[in-house]
């Protein structure tokens, strides 16, 4: 693959950072489209725990989360760090192991819903760090799990492993056995131009759903795709 110029590089990713920003800002009146119909929390209800994607934090999961609190999950968000995928995988699904040992009861399942890098990191965490025995239903939204192009735009540790072809997906794509027990739902969109292609987030070991969703931010944030992921939990 030819060489992309530095120059090139800094203002792709630029417009990604400000895509998510101007996308966070403006879609808090899209939240208003969701029915708010909260709901007391039956005893032993149901957990979730929320994975955000790269450049973001658990806030941006906040509309998911708000959708499922009215409908009687207990809703749990974990922020990486950092959140830009300069360190490995590896780091970064230790992270999300420690914050399910510091946040859930010992040995009692969960549900796991991440977007895009959060969906590798969950993987991460299922396939390598003994997460299949923690997890039920594992939901994923846009996740790269046949790697995107623009992965060779940056050096990044952790973005080099998002490469079609790396070592990390390699590993991950060639063992599914411990995701084939779980109830697994990968949902993306056609038009996806973070996830290039879109089709890499289809899994063998999954449901794939489509949702027509115009661009990768809105996954989190539109009616279409909340609603996916509440049926997956269902």
């Amino acid at each position: 693959m030819l060489p992309i110029p530095p120059i090139v590089r800094v203002r792709w990713l630029t417009l990604c950072g400000l895509l998510q920003i101007l996308f966070a800002g403006a879609a808090d009146a899209r939240s208003a489209a969701l029915p708010h119909q909260p709901q007391p929390i039956a005893a032993g209800s149901r957990r979730v725990l929320l994975v955000h994607g790269i450049y973001n934090s658990a806030r941006s999961m906040r509309w998911i989360e708000r959708y499922l609190s009215a409908r009687g999950w207990q809703v749990h968000a974990i922020s990486l760090k950092p959140n830009d995928a300069s360190v490995r995988f590896e780091v970064m699904a230790r992270q999300l192991d420690s914050f399910v040992a510091a946040t859930f009861p010992a040995g009692e399942k969960f549900d796991l819903v991440a977007f895009s890098m959060g969906g590798l990191v969950s993987r991460y965490y299922i396939q390598k760090m003994g997460g299949y025995a923690r997890v039920r239903r594992f939901v994923t939204l846009s996740t790269p799990n046949h790697g995107t192009l623009w992965a060779w735009l940056s050096g990044r540790a952790g973005v080099k492993q998002m490469r079609s072809g790396s070592e990390m997906l390699r590993d991950l794509n060639g063992d599914l056995s411990k995701l084939l027990p779980l109830d697994y739902t990968s949902i993306y969109t056609p038009f996806d131009l973070s996830i290039v292609p879109a089709v890499s987030s289809r899994m063998p070991a999954a449901r794939n759903i489509v949702a027509w969703v115009p661009l990768h931010p809105l996954m989190v944030m539109m009616p279409g795709p909340i609603r996916a992921v509440e049926r997956a939990l269902e």
